[in-house]
């Protein structure tokens, strides 16, 4: 058993001695439930000379909730308002079932009763959890933890003391860039009665100096060089006199980070260039001729395609010369005098032959 575990078992142990009110009768909505089914319900759905026996037993069944065995890993006699809120709820909500489903006498008196110890089961399951996960969860430092003592309903707060030095942490920068030492624990925005975070550079001779002290739980240096290496210490204060939370970080300052440029898409490097260039005088093998070289069908192809279309300009032409021709009525005229001169230069030439030929002879 931990040291800060002892005042609380005594108190818990002196609380079975006095007279108790058992957990969930410290929320008041439970009390107001109680008394709602004392004076609404009980009239409408039991006898009246069952009523005083009847509430008694409901009141000595609630407080009963406190009679578990005190155990460090399961109850100990306390809750924080949390877990006396779920145990009041899931009570509320059984009651609140009763009383909707109009269930009356004998029944109802059964009913009741089997919901109070369905009840007390569950508030035990709820303060074992709290026992395990929420009761001083600090693994070291000083927590005031504010809890509910069962037996009085009263709301202290409860010092859960454990190693102050919370260990030490290493911490790695770069030349010129942020330093960050973070002394914030998971457990410190739950805690009451912490004041400032203190931050201390502490030299070889042991001295210390204040760096900085406030809310923050955090200390920025900016642009730290090889200087800023060294031990820092945090400390946390709290309205007790020894601190809450004890934290060392040896920091150890890198060389500066070498940052590569990285040329943009459209820039050529001399790598580059001289691929290119080689590529580019490459001999051009049979192979690579052969898939530049374009294939006989598309040859062929375009061929065709082409004297297609010579051929039809040139009908499209013939048949606008004819039109026109025709228009004009000069087509007829045109053939007759084509074919009567060329009549007539026949009969001019063969004339001048014979003449020629009388000549030679008269010779």
């Amino acid at each position: 058993m931990g040291p800060w575990r002892l005042p609380l078992l005594v108190a818990a142990l002196a609380g079975c001695l006095l007279p108790a009110r058992g957990c969930v009768m410290c929320d008041p909505n439970v009390v107001e439930a109680l008394k709602s089914l004392e004076t609404d319900y009980l009239p409408g759905h039991l006898e009246a000379k069952h009523h005083e026996n009847v509430m008694e037993r409901v009141k000595q069944a609630v407080e009963a909730f406190k009679d578990l065995p005190i155990d460090e890993d399961s109850y100990m006699g306390v809750v924080d308002e949390a877990t006396l809120q779920k145990a009041a709820w899931s009570l509320l909500k059984d009651l609140k079932r009763i009383m909707d489903s109009d269930v009356k006498g004998e029944l109802f008196v059964k009913e009741l009763f089997w919901t109070l110890h369905l009840a007390k089961d569950n508030f035990a399951s709820y303060a074992a959890q709290f026992q395990k996960a929420a009761f001083c969860p600090n693994k070291c430092g000083l927590m005031l933890q504010p809890l509910i003592w069962c037996s009085t309903c009263q709301k202290q707060v409860h010092s859960c003391r454990k190693s102050s030095n919370c260990g030490e942490r290493k911490v790695k920068v770069h030349q010129m860039e942020d330093m960050i030492l973070d002394c914030e624990l998971n457990w410190h925005k739950i805690s009451q009665g912490l004041t400032d975070y203190s931050f201390y550079r502490v030299w070889g001779n042991n001295s210390e100096t204040l760096m900085s002290k406030g809310k923050e739980p955090t200390l920025t240096k900016t642009m730290v060089r090889p200087k800023d290496a060294g031990t820092y210490r945090c400390e946390l204060g709290s309205v007790q006199s020894s601190p809450a939370t004890i934290i060392y970080f040896h920091v150890t300052v890198l060389p500066k980070r070498i940052v590569e440029e990285i040329p943009s898409p459209n820039t050529e490097t001399k790598d580059e260039v001289a691929l290119g260039e080689v590529t580019l005088d490459r001999p051009q093998t049979a192979t690579t001729l052969q898939s530049q070289s374009p294939k006989p069908e598309k040859v062929l192809r375009s061929r065709l395609v082409g004297l297609l279309i010579w051929g039809f300009v040139v009908l499209i032409a013939s048949v606008a010369t004819v039109i026109l021709l025709s228009r004009s009525g000069k087509v007829i005229d045109f053939i007759k005098s084509s074919w009567f001169s060329t009549g007539s230069g026949a009969a001019q030439d063969s004339e001048v032959s014979e003449e020629k030929a009388k000549e030679s002879r008269r010779k």
